[in-house]
Order: structure tokens, then sequence, then C-alpha cells
């Protein structure tokens, strides 16, 4: 019998050892490839416009794809759902030909996409940003990666490869495009895996006049203390004024993942498995949050998408837009899909420049 014990604590020792030294092995292999993104990257933009801003009033939606795949069946395990990524590619390829429909109906002149994936197991691998670009090769474009992981590894099954970002599109000439890296609030080892957030700032030329309209694409910390947000949000706010204070007009659009002003007495928080930070109208002076509460932009994602579950049914408004003073809002809209091919739902503004 002792020698039976001695025999099975010898080999159990062996499993220990071998798993120390996998995970061991797996924590410094994603240390030496982690993703690190200078503080300001300059971003290739592809296509083919050329004409500067020659219009007063134009629009810019704004939407996350949920990366094409946390359409209406889906559910999220960081959610308090159970899936880590959709049943099949098929899924996925009906969310983004939904998605890509939408866009066109709108119209829009300019467009903010956020969780757009380039290759992830999470979407079957399916390029997505090539795909879209495909769509409308007229327009120019910019991608800048927020999250690259060859091997996010948790949970069970894991997340597997990762590669996603900001996509923007552009009926009018972009000058330059920029990635500006943001705060990020995790530590070593989780750090390695993690989303490296950013902004994607394009210029874009207005016709007669040296002023630029400098479009900023943003989406900020989700699951993190608050702080993350916090720091995110004040690095944000820096930029914007710098560029107001030389005389640019300033559109920054995208998933917050804060709640608008006044948004949580239309939609309260009664499943708390995510709660958002508030943004905060003293934090922006004279600026304008532009956002439409009158349809939710994003919903939990602790189960498929069933509205008459108005129990365990989440709402947020935590997409929209911050406008400079010297731009005039007309209208902003929240374009109900439904949450058909996104766990967010479309955000169209229309705004003039000013003086």
């Amino acid at each position: 019998m002792k020698k039976v014990l001695k025999t099975a604590a010898k080999i159990l020792g062996i499993l220990v050892a071998i798993v120390l030294v996998a995970a061991v092995g797996l924590v410094t292999w994603l240390t030496v490839t982690e993703f690190k993104p200078e503080a300001v990257e300059t971003v290739q933009v592809a296509g083919q416009a050329s004409e500067a801003l020659n219009q007063r009033e134009f629009t810019v939606l704004s939407w996350n794809l949920g990366y094409c795949a946390l359409g209406k069946e889906s559910d999220f395990f960081m959610d308090g759902g159970k899936e880590v990524r959709p049943d099949s590619e098929e899924l996925v390829t009906k969310n983004r030909i939904g998605a890509e429909q939408l866009i066109a109906q709108t119209g829009a002149d300019f467009t903010l996409l956020q969780e757009v994936d380039s290759d992830s197991g999470r979407s079957y691998g399916v390029d997505e940003v090539s795909l879209f670009r495909a769509s409308w090769p007229n327009w120019d474009s910019a991608y800048a990666l927020n999250y690259s992981c060859d091997f996010v590894p948790y949970p069970l099954p894991p997340i597997g490869k990762v590669h996603s970002g900001l996509l923007s599109f552009n009926s009018f000439d972009v000058r330059e495009a920029r990635r500006i890296s943001l705060p990020c609030p995790f530590s070593w080892p989780m750090r390695a895996a993690n989303l490296k957030r950013c902004l994607l700032v394009e210029r874009i030329p207005i016709q007669g006049s040296e002023r630029e309209l400098v479009l900023v694409n943003l989406h900020l910390e989700a699951y993190d203390d608050g702080e993350g947000k916090k720091a995110q949000t004040e690095q944000l706010l820096r930029l914007l004024n710098e560029e107001y204070a030389k005389g640019n007009y300033v559109v920054a659009g995208g998933d917050w993942n804060q709640a608008f002003p006044g948004t949580l007495d239309a939609y309260p928080i009664h499943v708390k498995t995510w709660v958002p930070g508030v943004l905060d109208p003293a934090d922006v002076g004279d600026w304008s949050f532009a956002f439409d509460a009158s349809v939710p932009t994003c919903r939990l994602l602790n189960q498929p998408y069933d509205p008459t579950d108005a129990e365990n049914t989440q709402y947020y408004v935590i997409d929209g837009f911050l406008v400079s003073p010297n731009l005039e809002v007309s209208a902003v809209e929240t374009v109900d899909q439904g949450f058909a091919f996104s766990d967010h739902n479309p955000v169209l503004l229309t705004v003039s420049l000013g003086e």
C-alpha cells in the first residue's frame, strides 16, 4: 500500500510540475509577445476620397459592431452569459452583412466603428476590416488595433487569438490619421493578454479654410474598477481641448462604456452584472454631449436578446458623441436595429460647422 501511495504521490507531483512549467511558459511567452504600441503612431489611410469637406452640415455614424459576433442570438461570459464565441461562422456573416446594409442606408458622411476584427478566433478568423473596405472602396478608411494577442488564455474554452480595433470610414479626404494610446489600467501579467485601448484621430481638411475637422473614434475601458475609464476620459478631454484651442472643429464618438448624463433615470440598473461609469457634464465645460436616450444604445449580454423578459434585460445609453462648441448639433438619433446584428445600436449625429 505504501508503495502505491508513494507512486501516486510521485505521479501527482510530476503532473503538478508539468502544469506549473506550462503556466510559467505561457506567461513568459505572452509577456515576450505582448502588444506594446507607441504612444502615438501614424495610421495608413486606405481609399480614394480626395475632396476636402465642402458642406457645412454633415453626418457622423458611430457603432460598436461587437466584432459581428454579438447579435440577438448571443450572450457573453463576461456579462454573465456562457458563450465565448457564437455557434457558427454563418452568424458572423449574417451580422456583418446586416451591418453593412444598415450603414449604407444611413448615408452617413463619416462612420466610426468599434470592435472590428481583422483575425480573431471569436469571429472565426473572418477579416472583417477587408470585407468592410471592399464594400466602400472609394471612401478613405483608417484602422487602429486596440486588441492584439495571439492567444488569450481565458476562460475555458479560451478566447484564443484576437486581433481587433477601431475602423473609420470617410467620404471626404483624410489628411492624416493617428493612433493615440490610452492608459492601460491592468498590471502584469493580466495586461499581457488584455486590450490596449486607443483613440483613432483623423484630420479632414475643410474647403476654403485653414481649420480642420478632427474626428476621434473611441472605445473606452469596460471591465475595470472605474479608474481606467476615468484616466482614459481625462486624456481624451485634454486632446480634444488642444484641438479646439487651435480653432479646429472636433467630434469624438464611440462606445464610452459610461452612461450619458440623466440616462440612468430612463434605464435604471437592475441587473448588476456590469455597471457603467457615468459621464459628468461638469467635466466638459461648454462642449456638448450628443446622445439619444429614446432608444437604448446597448444591452447586457447575460442572455440572448429577449425584450419580453424585462426582469433579466438590462439596457444602457453608453454610445454617443462629444462635440466642440464651434459646432451646432442639428439632430442625434439612436437607430433601433433591435440588437439584431450587435449588442449595440448605432447612433447617427447631424452637425453643422459654426463660426
